[in-house]
């Protein structure tokens, strides 16, 4: 199934994946450093959400008390609980 999250705290606007039986794939951020956040995308591709939480959750930028790893990981545990 296809997410979309409106990010909040962060130069990107929003991230949208797919999430089928618990695997990410698909991951596209709108605005915020493209080249960082395709490679983000690339990364967690076939990866568990689970997984993905996992390691992204609670990674901040500059002073930020956010980024946009944080973010995806603030969306996949939205579609896990969204999916049960």
């Amino acid at each position: 199934m296809r997410y979309t999250h409106k990010n909040v705290g962060t130069c990107s606007k929003s991230v949208s994946f797919d999430l089928n039986n618990g695997v990410v794939s698909n991951v596209e951020f709108v605005s915020g450093c493209n080249g960082n956040l395709k490679g983000i995308g690339k990364l967690v591709e076939g990866m568990s959400a689970e997984e993905v939480i996992k390691r992204l959750e609670g990674n901040t930028c500059g002073m930020r008390s956010t980024s946009c790893p944080d973010q995806l990981a603030n969306a996949l545990k939205e579609a896990l609980a969204s999916e049960r």
